[in-house]
């Protein structure tokens, strides 16, 4: 936990990314570097999206493939302008003597840039992620060395990130470690029963405050509250028939799907004929 500094939020991709380019790292090599993109606002960094960068290190010396980190990070503009140059990560749980050389050249692409540690060795038995902006130290006139001070990291994801990610939890409960994508009205019904259990924990803490059983949290309550005024005033009927109409038009949709997937199979077949 850091006293000072931005916090940087990480997504999901990101971590995937580093955990894939470990797993593909080349045999021999202990750890992988790479160059972390995003957005910096006055509060938070915010890691979007990363690559890995070629390098080879020993005891000794560590040479990194800066040509390859500018060219990709070239071809990352193109796609995503809004995304700039932010730090860069490493596998492992310990800073490095190299760790200072690499973070030198990265001082040169972005002001403070951020260092993320990934330990993908799962040393200490679970993935420890920690981030850090260096900082100079020593006696003016004399040897300046660097210390590396800890930031606050959160984890957070777009819609998008969190179909992926709830699909990579499923996984864990499978013998096979495997599971297949559901199909849309698979997905609006889990959906569905997570809300009704979220709405009875909620009914049942409000009772249990009534009841006297528990004592009233005033900072759950303006949640409550905040929640209550978001949701719409409409009636039951209009309701159920706003989510009918939905419904059908998602059956719709998934229907002429079906049958666009069915004439091209088709097409296919009979060209072949």
């Amino acid at each position: 936990m850091s006293v000072f500094g931005p916090v940087v939020k990480i997504h999901p991709v990101v971590l995937a990314s580093i955990s894939d380019s470990y797993e593909r790292r080349n045999e021999g090599a202990s750890r992988v570097i790479g160059t972390l993109l995003g957005t910096i606002d006055k509060h938070s960094i915010e890691v979007t999206n990363c690559f890995s960068v070629p390098h080879n290190e020993s005891e000794d010396e560590v040479a990194v493939d800066m040509e390859f980190a500018k060219n990709m990070y070239e071809l990352h503009k193109r796609v995503s302008p809004t995304e700039v140059i932010i730090g860069w990560y490493a596998t492992g749980f310990d800073i490095t003597e190299h760790s200072v050389l690499i973070h030198e050249y990265y001082s040169r692409e972005a002001s403070n840039p951020i260092h993320l540690t990934v330990d993908t060795a799962l040393q200490s038995g679970k993935m420890n992620i920690r981030a850090y902006v260096s900082a100079q130290m020593g006696v003016p006139g004399k040897t300046v060395g660097v210390m590396f001070t800890p930031l606050t990291v959160k984890y957070v994801y777009y819609d998008t990130e969190r179909i992926g990610v709830d699909l990579l939890q499923r996984t864990r409960v499978t013998s096979s470690r495997t599971k297949g994508l559901t199909s849309d009205l698979s997905q609006v019904a889990s959906s569905a029963a997570r809300v009704q259990d979220m709405l009875s924990t909620v009914l049942g803490y409000i009772e249990d405050v009534l009841s006297g059983k528990v004592t009233a949290d005033n900072s759950v309550g303006r949640f409550l509250m905040d929640l209550v005024n978001k949701v719409p005033t409409i009636s039951a009927e209009d309701f159920e028939n706003m989510l009918n109409s939905n419904i059908n038009d998602l059956l719709m949709v998934t229907y002429l799907s079906n049958l666009t997937q069915a004439q091209i199979s088709l097409n296919e077949k009979l060209v072949l004929l």
